[in-house]
Formats: C-alpha cells, structure tokens, sequence
C-alpha cells in the first residue's frame, strides 16, 4: 500500500530511507516532499512538517499535489504533530482534494486512508466544498429555484426549517428585489427570499448573502469580458450557506438565521431602469442610477426585514458586490465595514492572513452624501467612480440595525494555488467560524 509519512526535521528521518532522502537533499524541512518507489512498486510519500513540528497552514495542500497519482494514502508516524496541526494538515489536504465534476470526470483525488478527521475538520471542509460548488455551478442549472432548492436540501440535513416568499407576497413585501428579478420570467427563475432558520439557544445571529445567479448588468448591460463569471454573482448565497453548514455541523450554541434574496438580472420588457425609483420594504425611496448595481438592492430589502421583530445580536451580510474591492485589496482578501469597532477588531482578530485573510474598510460617513438623490431618499449607485465599496456599504448601512457586518468578496480564484483551485472560492470562512466559535459562548 501507498503510503504518507510526516517527517519533523532530520532526526525523524526513517533509517531505512536515510541514504535515498539525503540524496535528494530532504531534510524534513517544512513543505518539502519526496516520494521513493519501493521494491514492491508501492510509493512512499515523504513530507517534511519541520522540527518544531508546525508546519505552514497549506502544507497539508501541497502533499496532496504530491499524491495526486498515488491513489490511497495510507499515513504513518502522525505523531511528527500535535493534534491541532495534524488536522490542519489534513483540512489543507481536503481543501486540496475538492474537486468540481459535475459536467466532466474530474482526476480522482488522493485520500488519506485510515485518518482520523475530527469532526471539525470535516465539518471545515464540507462547508468549504458546498460553497465552492454553489458558485461552480453554471447559471443554468443555479438558477433562483435551484437555489432555493440547494437551501431545503441543506434543511433537512440539520433539521432546520425553510419558508420561501415568491410571487404575489414578494412583489408586495420586497419591492427592490422584485425589481431586479422581474424580468428574468416566471417558474425556478423568478426572484424569491429564502429565509431557513435552526437553533434555540445562544445569541441569535442572522446572514444575509446575496443571490444574483446571473448579472447581465440589466439595462446597463455588461460588456461580455465582463460578464462571463457572473454565474458566481450569487457568491455571497453560497458563503452563507457554506457557513451555515459550518455552523449547524459543529452545533454551536446559535439562534441561526438564514436570509437569501435571490434573483437573475435579465433583460427584458419587465427591466427596471435608470432613472426608475423604487421604495424599498424600510419605506426609504431609492433612485436607479445604474441597474448594475443591483446586489445592494435585494440586500437592502433583506437587511430591513432581518431587522423586523426581534433584535438580533449579529447580522452579517456577504456578497460579491463591487469591483471596487478587487481594486482596494484584490481577488484573495475578503475585505469588510462593521459597524462596531470592538467587532471590526474581533474579526480581524480571527483572521489568520495566511489562511484566510480579512482586512477592514472604513465606513467613512462623509461618503454618504455620494448616495444623495434630487428625486429620492438616495441613489443605488453614486460617487462618480469614488470609493465603490465604501459607497456601496453605506447604502446598506441604511437599511441595517445593530452590530452589523458587511464582506465584499470576490469568491473566486483567478488562478490555483495549493488548497485553493481555479474556479469558486469560500474567502472568509474559516476566519469567521473562529469567530463565531469564540462569540457564541
């Protein structure tokens, strides 16, 4: 059989191997790898985790790259690491493993045989997987429908409960969502608000993501460069799904909700347009300056009914929202506004910039004036090229309440990297069940 060994430093090196390993210069040093056929043509995987025995997150990543024709890896000497670090070498080596193949037979993946994955790790890397195919999937099959459907299925996995408001009831109670998925027609493409709720104990946290499964831009329509990754538009569904998941595996003590607008933005004769103005559920008129801005619209509507009822301790909302983000921090940083400094520096707190970095932006009020309408309480869309994120996230802010927090995600990689393929990204995930982790007890 195949097998993985760990080796911490050189005088962990296996005396039968020695003489091979040295001349190939391993010394155990952390993410070196070698692999030695055996007499019996089996393979040994050699890779070294250093000798202090902590070894760099995505290690675990580059093994499995390693492994990728070796077929089932059996893993010998684990105790080269502490138990925190065996399984952060192992959740690594899952992130590694993902692979999308829905629509084309995908090279099968290494798997570590006879692992013990702690519950937590695989909660990790399912919650990481479920977001990653979310935004893989192509429009045509992730379709509002589809997503809603995706919600039930995740339900009735952890017991949660799922209500669905479409039709008559949306267009009556959620007329800025409404207005964005009108025109994309009736059936699984019509917009709709997904609300899924599970838990009755510890502090009640609510997320919101955003649900474009398509952006065409609308009346403003994208050029077509721009627009042939706007299937991942419904990104920040799939975070909050993804976390969800997270959340409900490990059972922690959270009252969780679930808010999901979700529409296409198509173009047709039911298209809103700009100049249009639309007053949101909170009352609040907004002015359509451009329909491309469409994400802040049905999180807006969905922020103002999160914020009915009951007070919640946290809201979060997540959405790929501006590409004025992508040019403040780039592609692999998902950047956020809080609205509470104690938080902003919790949340920064649990993000490891290795891993899975967030990086905090100013919700700098003198920018809200870039939202002024002559018509309306505000335009969608306002500071002529200024501060998109910054503007995009005071918008919101006018329709939250409470510790809030917004991340503006990219939810995709351009290109791969260990433990992070091309194609869908979950940024931001492991960093806030962390957070969570801490903040729910």
């Amino acid at each position: 059989m195949n097998k993985l060994f760990l080796i911490a430093g050189p005088q962990a090196i296996p005396a039968d191997a020695s003489a091979q390993l040295q001349a190939n210069k391993f010394s155990g040093e952390d993410g070196q790898t070698q692999r030695l056929t055996q007499g019996d043509g089996t393979t040994h995987l050699y890779v070294g985790v250093g000798s202090d025995g902590q070894p760099d997150f995505w290690t675990g990543a580059k093994a499995c790259q390693k492994g990728s024709n070796l077929g089932i890896l059996e893993v010998q000497n684990p105790s080269a690491l502490d138990e925190e670090h065996l399984q952060n070498f192992a959740l690594s080596w899952l992130l590694e493993s993902y692979r999308y193949g829905a629509f084309k037979e995908a090279k099968p993946a290494p798997v570590l045989e006879g692992f013990a994955f702690s519950d937590q790790t695989r909660a990790l890397a399912a919650g990481m997987g479920l977001a990653r195919d979310l935004i893989n999937t192509p429009a045509n099959y992730m379709r509002p429908g589809d997503l809603a459907r995706e919600a039930r299925d995740l339900a009735d996995i952890h017991g949660a409960k799922v209500e669905v408001i479409s039709g008559d009831a949306l267009a009556a109670g959620f007329p800025l969502i409404q207005a964005v998925g009108g025109a994309s027609g009736d059936g699984p493409m019509a917009p709709r608000l997904i609300d899924l709720n599970w838990g009755n104990e510890g502090p009640s946290l609510t997320l919101v993501g955003k649900g474009i499964t398509f952006d065409t831009g609308g009346l403003n329509l994208k050029p077509g460069h721009n627009m042939r990754l706007m299937k991942k538009d419904m990104g920040g569904a799939a975070h909050v799904l993804g976390l969800a998941h997270m959340i409900m595996a490990l059972k922690l003590p959270i009252q969780l909700r679930i808010l999901i607008p979700t529409a296409e933005n198509s173009v047709s004769q039911g298209a809103f347009r700009p100049g249009d103005v639309i007053r949101s559920r909170a009352g609040l008129s907004v002015e359509i300056d451009n329909t491309d801005a469409e994400g802040r619209l049905v999180l807006a509507d969905a922020l103002a009914y999160a914020a009915e009822g009951e007070p919640t301790d946290l809201t979060l909302s997540m959405a790929t929202l501006t590409g004025a983000a992508r040019v403040a921090v780039g592609p692999g940083i998902a950047p956020y506004f809080a609205n509470n400094d104690d938080l902003t520096w919790q949340l920064l707190g649990a993000s490891d910039s290795k891993i899975d970095p967030l990086w905090p932006l100013p919700l700098f009020n003198p920018y809200d004036s870039y939202l002024q309408s002559d018509v309306a309480d505000m335009v969608n869309s306002g500071g002529g090229g200024f501060a998109g994120a910054i503007t995009a996230a005071l918008f919101l802010q006018r329709f939250s309440q409470g510790t809030w927090a917004h991340f503006d995600v990219y939810g995709w990689n351009p290109e791969p990297k260990p433990g992070r393929p091309k194609g869908g990204a979950a940024q931001g995930l492991l960093s806030l069940i962390n957070f969570l982790d801490t903040w729910s007890r």
